[in-house]
């Protein structure tokens, strides 16, 4: 993995752990946190000790608010009470509404027409206005685009920004705080967010862990990248992992370049499967893209690393369509 320059010096990436826990600071009374589950019978599946980071119990259902929350409170005062704009298919809609909410400040929120009902209902609740688009990327690029310009509100990447990264990174800092002896942490995969806060967490807090992501086969841009050795962006996803359906970014794709050690790849079936695992064996509730990690964790290619015991699995959230359940 190259971590660092040719020099030893070690590169600039979009976060680092002084930002991030500038962050943990910043955000702690505004999140869950949240707890670490195991279960012995999925142990005995994957035959490690599964620890189960649960951002699924998290505020708005998803590990999303902690880069929002970061990221509204990090602007400075004049700039945040204008109010802000992102675009997103749901989980970071809800936490930019909700954030935006508990900051008193105004949230619109640009959400493909495909979205999720649950997910739309929930950001109209948080008291986010929501402006619908077509489901193409230069869509709600340009919708949101159009807002910032008529609202004067500040624009929230749903992943790809600083704060919204360090944000994020605050789950490694907890798993660090949660979990002795962890050998492995896996990531579902978007675009990139969670993954790389992690990882610029981590490598600080304990460089030995192993990262590593987990996509659908549907959207697998970030594992063709890693193979290919060049971001590539995804086109024409399709997966029942709704919140995994995003390119990496500008400042996401470095970090995976040089810091995850590789992207686990696992099909809509799988996912099905480990989503109900979870739901039969553990009692709780996730929706696909979390269940991707587990589906990760019991896939051969995971399954023939070798020294890995004492793994984490992030769960990243649980917001289902309870009238349209997976399986």
């Amino acid at each position: 993995m190259a971590w660092g320059d040719q020099d030893g010096s070690m590169p600039t990436y979009a976060a680092d752990l002084a930002s991030i826990q500038a962050a943990h600071q910043r955000i702690r009374d505004g999140v869950h946190r949240t707890p670490v589950l195991r279960c012995s019978a999925l142990d005995a599946m994957a035959q490690k000790s599964l620890h189960f980071k649960c951002e699924n119990f998290q505020k708005v259902g998803a590990f999303k608010m902690r880069g929002a929350l970061n990221a509204i409170r990090s602007l400075p005062e004049a700039v945040r009470s204008r109010g802000v704009v992102t675009h997103s298919s749901g989980n970071f809609a809800q936490a930019v509404a909700l954030s935006a909410q508990v900051c008193g400040i105004p949230a619109h929120i640009v959400m493909p027409s495909n979205s999720p009902e649950v997910k739309r209902r929930a950001v109209e609740g948080y008291g986010g206005r929501v402006v619908l688009c077509e489901p193409t990327l230069a869509a709600r690029e340009s919708t949101a685009a159009a807002l910032v310009a008529s609202t004067g509100g500040e624009l929230l990447h749903p992943f790809d920004q600083d704060e919204v990264i360090a944000g994020q990174g605050t789950v490694g800092i907890e798993l660090f705080e949660q979990v002795d002896g962890l050998q492995a942490v896996v990531v579902p995969v978007g675009g990139g967010g969670l993954i790389s806060g992690i990882a610029l967490a981590m490598r600080e807090l304990n460089p030995a862990l192993r990262i590593f992501g987990v996509e659908p086969a549907g959207a697998d841009d970030a594992a063709r990248s890693k193979r290919a050795g060049e971001w590539i962006l995804q086109t024409a996803p399709n997966t029942i992992a709704d919140g995994l359906l995003t390119s990496l970014g500008e400042r996401t794709w470095p970090v995976v370049r040089d810091i995850v050690e590789d992207i686990i790849v696992v099909d809509d079936g799988e996912i099905r499967a480990a989503m109900r695992l979870i739901l039969e064996r553990m009692k709780i509730l996730v929706e696909p893209s979390a269940a991707t990690a587990l589906a990760a964790a019991l896939h051969p290619d995971f399954q023939r690393l070798k020294g890995l015991s004492e793994v984490a699995l992030v769960l990243s959230g649980g917001n289902v369509d309870l009238d349209k359940r997976p399986w």
